[in-house]
């Protein structure tokens, strides 16, 4: 049975999907770059030892090679990890992205199992996928609440990454939805 909310987010996920499905892979490109230079001049960027990222399915924003950057200059990593057992993702640490990745369970790169669990309170930064955002730090995600779970026991700050086609006026949300600190988009750095 769709209750009211349900119906409320299918219809701000079909509305935002519409939109990225309208968007060029190279304004896709030109974007994800955008949101890789505004984060770069963020002060919580510049002093987070420990992040999470997320690896990007193919129509959110490529933070890939700020990942990279990070491993390079010596941070803790960690990416999402399902975890079959408790279905739910916990953040494991990431060292090498040619050993320690594999397919996951829902077909997303994540960290093979020899990969250790960061405790989510180590974390800093958190940057967070999701099908769209509002300038109140509402996030709406794909559905199964998969990344609210693991959001809610994260303390670190919380930036939800998006295009800027994924904003909206008012993100639906139910008692069990993760608010956000902060969203990014090429072209805005909303504090929430």
């Amino acid at each position: 049975m769709t209750t009211p909310l349900h119906r409320a987010k299918a219809s701000v996920r079909l509305e935002v999907r519409s939109r990225l499905s309208a968007m060029s892979e190279t304004q896709r490109e030109t974007a994800s770059s955008g949101i890789c230079s505004r984060l770069r001049q963020q002060l919580i960027w510049q002093c987070a030892g420990s992040l999470l990222f997320f690896a990007p399915l193919p129509d959110e924003p490529d933070i890939w090679p700020l990942l990279e950057e990070a491993l390079r200059s010596g941070r803790t990593v960690a990416l999402p990890r399902f975890s079959a057992p408790t279905k739910n993702y916990e953040a494991c640490v990431v060292r090498d992205l040619a050993a320690d990745l594999v397919i996951g369970q829902f077909g997303i790169r994540e960290p093979a199992f020899g990969c250790a669990v960061l405790p989510l309170n180590r974390l800093d930064l958190a940057l967070v996928p999701g099908v769209a955002f509002d300038q109140d730090g509402r996030r709406l995600g794909r559905g199964r609440g998969f990344f609210d779970r693991l959001l809610a026991n994260i303390r670190g700050t919380k930036c939800g990454i998006a295009f800027d086609e994924q904003l909206v006026d008012a993100v639906p949300v139910g008692p069990l939805d993760v608010g956000l600190n902060c969203i990014l988009t090429p072209t805005r750095w909303i504090e929430t």
